[in-house]
């Protein structure tokens, strides 16, 4: 029989408060000889407990990727919350966690509250772990500069286009990965052609502007370093679909159908609109120039 260490939560956007959580999972499941293991939600709790539609960080592949990649943790186990997850009192529940995934050890954070109408809180579920021969860790609040480090601020930051503070709270450059699509091929012609990439449904669109981003391709080792546009192309377009289009420094290359992780690493400026496509292409030479000299900033 496989035993699990269970990390509890929602862990929208993997935030430092989040890796504190996962960290503690692997370094208990390596002391009791178990597996590592993330206990998620497929949709953000709120959206059915209180019927707000709560966009999310991250995708809940770019959530998998994250936790996979920056903690070694294997296995995401992605709970359907539907309304009999929600009724479920809070002890039937860490009753139903233990028998139904061989669970251990529970870890939770210092607010993760569960549950019908969120009874459950990190007291009770100590409590209840006891009672039911089960291991228990709470971790305590992350803290960033004496802030809170949280999902809820991050969101905030990333709408207003204060990136380099939601990736400080967040441990690592905020990221979208998707499937290089068809675009306008309006960058060819300037000279600047770029790839074309969405947020999924639900997903948070950040600050519309240009950014500094840093791109890993599908089957390719080395970073790419790009100007990325996330807006509405308010130039050459009067619609308000998003996109988020990248011009990748030095590369040369068909992209199309590739699968690609873009990481957003600075804000640049708000995207506006130009008088024509000249205005356009001598300011995207700035934002080109402003994204080198980011990269020899760092190094």
């Amino acid at each position: 029989m496989v035993k699990r260490v269970l990390a509890l939560g929602f862990f929208d956007g993997v935030h430092l408060g989040h890796g504190a959580l996962i960290r503690k999972t692997a370094e208990r499941a390596a002391e009791l000889g178990a597996v590592p293991a993330v206990l998620t939600f497929d949709v953000h709790p709120d959206t059915l407990v209180r019927g707000e539609s709560v966009p999310l960080i991250t995708s809940p592949e770019d959530r998998a990727e994250l936790i996979r990649r920056l903690f070694g943790v294997e296995e995401i186990l992605s709970l359907r919350f539907d309304r009999s997850l929600m009724e479920m009192p809070w002890d039937a529940f860490l009753r139903w966690v233990k028998e139904e995934f061989q669970a251990v050890h529970l870890i939770c954070g210092h607010d993760f509250t569960f549950g019908w109408r969120g009874e459950g809180n990190p007291a009770r579920l100590e409590a209840k772990c006891a009672e039911l021969g089960l291991g228990a860790d709470v971790i305590p609040k992350v803290t960033v500069d004496g802030e809170t480090v949280s999902s809820t601020r991050i969101r905030q930051l990333l709408l207003e286009g204060r990136l380099r503070e939601a990736n400080r709270l967040l441990g690592h450059p905020h990221a979208l990965t998707d499937t290089v699509r068809t675009g306008y091929r309006l960058g060819r012609k300037l000279g600047t052609p770029t790839i074309n990439m969405a947020f999924q449904p639900g997903v948070l669109v950040p600050a519309h502007g240009v950014y500094a981003g840093r791109l890993r391709i599908e089957g390719e080792d080395a970073d790419r370093f790009a100007v990325t546009n996330v807006g509405v192309r308010p130039t050459v377009s009067d619609g308000e679909r998003v996109s988020v289009e990248s011009y990748i420094l030095d590369y040369e290359g068909n992209l199309y159908g590739r699968r690609v992780r873009l990481e957003l690493l600075d804000f640049l400026r708000p995207e506006r609109k130009f008088a024509d496509t000249d205005a356009l292409k001598a300011q995207i030479a700035l934002d080109t120039a402003a994204v080198r000299d980011f990269m020899k900033q760092q190094g």
